[in-house]
């Protein structure tokens, strides 16, 4: 019998490594340097194609499968 997954453990792995506090530190900044940090107006900036572009509702943004890694090598794009 397979073990539980302990997700908060993987979270916390996760978002302590170096490329996802350098991509937060990257966003975060942006969103400061456009006035968008913390006033609430629900928008994200977002990547695409490695650099960041705009702005995306927090909720598009989170829930874009196109963009990740794992959903690409699901559908046999690149890894």
């Amino acid at each position: 019998m397979r073990a539980k997954r302990d997700y908060k453990k993987e979270y916390k792995k996760y978002g302590s490594g170096g490329k996802a506090v350098r991509k937060r530190q990257e966003l975060n900044k942006y969103n400061r340097d456009n006035g968008t940090y913390g006033n609430g107006d629900g928008k994200d900036a977002y990547h695409k194609g490695g650099r960041i572009v705009g702005f995306k509702s927090a909720s598009a943004n989170r829930g874009s499968k196109v963009d990740s890694a794992g959903d690409r090598r699901a559908r046999g794009g690149k890894k």
